[in-house]
């Protein structure tokens, strides 16, 4: 398959300054523009290469097998290992792929804060509104909808916040996830290169309690010209302080897909940093300034390529072994599911990982795994959803190796809450898992 090169990158930026000259940003772009070029050209001829060695390692294979009698005189099947299927009517491939992504996402070690600050899936704002939970710092946003699913767009080099009680509100220990949409930004209508290098770049920054930036990756996709652009290859540049040092980092090889939804995972604990993009950690930083709020700003004025849904901000997560013996059970926002649905989604492995680890290591542990829902919906529909949810963690961990016989399951709907199903925040605890012993 063709791959459209999407670069993560970041622009070495000195101090704090939200507003920067526009001569001084055309030739950062110039430089960057012919530095990416030259990147992506090295890239292409690369991938060219490859594919020219698998053709021709293709046909030797061939040809040696005519003469020793060896092969598959049916349908040709030459790539081993994990495949990429990209028709999802063909069976085999289709489920080849599924089981590919499962065992990546198997590996996910990112686990989500017990205690829930924040929570906005955007499902209840009115379309063509500002999102309700968030403030503008500049331009502006306005709840969309993509294949059905509400999502806000950052428009006219919008900047925002999430609307909380504090403005400095991040603890020492804390995770934020969202998902963001990838799209083909730089391209004009007949797929080509605009020309605008900026026009996918979004900017996740995070200050301190000085309102200094204490770190920063900035996200684009870079066009390599290929008329293919479901895929593309990706790098990531970023920069971060300790005390008042400037460092910068940078990631490569990392696969993604054009015009879908892609998860972001950043955990802080006291000093480090680590951020995820789906299944992979991309950047591991052992030592930086503590965060005390973040932003998400687009830069440029180019529409219809930057779409985000799925905030939460959580308190870091206390050790499992730790709850569950002092109060008997733990709970866990940490396994996630689609709205209405009981199928896990692939980012709650590092928690289901995590529970796996801690049975393993305690054998004689038992559980009743209990969902609870929000008191969104009706109680009979709501019910039925738990138990199905309870169910399909049960049948999860019994796959990965723990006795059936230590596991239970249970769905107790919307009648037990936790807190105020009137809020955003109080939905988001209410809509839990809890693994109570036995």
């Amino acid at each position: 398959m063709k791959r459209l090169l999407f670069v993560f990158t970041v622009l070495l930026l000195a101090g704090t300054t939200e507003v920067y000259s526009q001569g001084w940003l055309e030739k950062v772009a110039k430089k960057t523009a012919k530095r990416v070029e030259e990147r992506s050209k090295k890239k292409v001829e690369d991938k060219v290469n490859e594919a020219a060695d698998k053709t021709v390692d293709k046909v030797f294979g061939k040809a040696e097998d005519a003469v020793t009698g060896k092969g598959n005189t049916g349908s040709d099947n030459t790539t081993g290992g994990e495949t990429e299927d990209t028709n999802e009517n063909a069976e085999e491939g289709g489920k080849q792929a599924k089981k590919s992504s499962t065992m990546n996402w198997n590996k996910f070690d990112f686990v989500a804060g017990d205690e829930v600050m924040f929570d906005d899936d955007q499902a209840n704002e009115q379309m063509g509104e500002f999102p309700s939970q968030w403030d503008a710092l500049s331009g502006s946003a306005e709840i969309i909808s993509i294949d059905g699913v509400k999502a806000f767009e950052l428009l006219n080099r919008g900047a925002v916040v999430p609307l909380m009680k504090e403005k400095k509100y991040f603890p020492e220990k804390f995770t934020l996830e969202y998902d963001f949409y990838a799209r083909n930004g730089g391209l004009n209508a007949k797929g080509e290169f605009g020309g605008y290098w900026m026009n996918g770049t979004y900017i996740l920054t995070f200050y301190d309690g000085n309102d200094k930036k204490c770190f920063e990756v900035r996200t684009m996709p870079w066009p390599n010209g290929s008329s293919d652009l479901s895929e593309f290859a990706s790098s990531s540049y970023y920069e971060w302080y300790t005390g008042t040092e400037h460092r910068s980092g940078e990631t490569q090889n990392l696969t993604l897909t054009t015009e879908a939804w892609h998860h972001v995972s950043v955990s802080f604990n006291q000093r480090a940093l680590k951020l995820y993009i789906d299944q992979t950690r991309v950047i591991s930083i052992p030592n930086m300034n503590k965060p005390a709020y973040f932003t998400i700003r687009a830069y440029t004025e180019a529409p219809k390529l930057y779409f985000f849904k799925n905030f939460r901000i959580a308190k870091g997560a206390v050790p499992l072994y730790d709850r569950m013996m002092s109060e008997g059970k733990f709970i866990t926002y940490g396994i996630t599911f689609d709205v209405g649905k009981s199928v896990i989604k692939p980012e709650s492995m590092g928690e289901i990982n995590r529970i796996v680890q801690l049975m393993n290591e305690n054998p004689d542990l038992k559980f009743s795994v209990e969902g609870h829902t929000d008191s969104t919906g009706n109680a009979t529909s709501n019910q039925t959803l738990s138990e199905a949810r309870s169910k399909a963690i049960v049948d999860k961990l019994v796959e990965m190796g723990i006795a059936a016989d230590r596991l239970t399951s249970s769905g107790k709907g919307q009648a037990n809450p936790i807190a105020d199903n009137a809020t955003d925040e109080g939905r988001a605890k209410n809509r839990r898992v809890e693994f109570v012993k036995i």
